[in-house]
């Protein structure tokens, strides 16, 4: 009987000592969190949550390598069975360009696009300020429609205010 109670005991002991060493959700979350504040230019605002050994990570990596290492880490940590990976990763930046048939400035060869189509038109001086074409002198209206086809077709805005029609 002694020796039945003396098992018993023992079983009993060495039932808990075993589950007592099993890490618990908080222990790990604590390690994990040890870890990846260890890494401080990989994760911002990292946060962890642990549940039944399974750490679910989240918060914002500045790359995939950043989230690689992170949930490595995560998996090292004693008592870890699987991690869940929430890390997003920031937007890309956003480049914009101008449309390529609009410029800043006319380059020479937009200028000389005009300069050749306005040669046949007599009467007619343009000056280029920037973006724009600006025209001057007395046109007849079939002159004025050969002007403003040959602007659009090189892709120049323009100023033809001060073009006055020919009487």
């Amino acid at each position: 009987m002694k020796l039945t109670k003396l098992l018993m005991a023992v079983a009993i002991i060495t039932t808990v000592s075993f589950v007592s060493c099993k890490p618990k959700d908080a222990d790990i979350k604590t390690a994990i969190e040890a870890k990846l504040n260890a890494m401080p230019n990989m994760v911002q605002g990292a946060t962890v949550d642990v549940k039944g050994g399974v750490a679910t990570l989240s918060g914002e990596c500045k790359d995939d390598m950043c989230k690689m290492e992170c949930e490595k880490a995560a998996k090292e940590v004693k008592g870890v069975k699987s991690v869940v990976s929430n890390f997003t990763l920031p937007a890309p930046p956003v480049v914009a360009t101008p449309p390529a048939s609009l410029t800043t400035t006319l380059d020479a060869a937009a200028q000389q696009k005009v300069k050749d189509g306005l040669k046949d038109i007599k009467g007619v001086s343009v000056e280029f300020e920037g973006e724009k074409a600006v025209l001057a002198g007395e046109v007849s209206k079939a002159d004025r429609m050969k002007i403003m086809q040959m602007l659009a077709t090189a892709k120049v805005k323009s100023d033809v205010s001060k073009l006055t029609d020919k009487k």
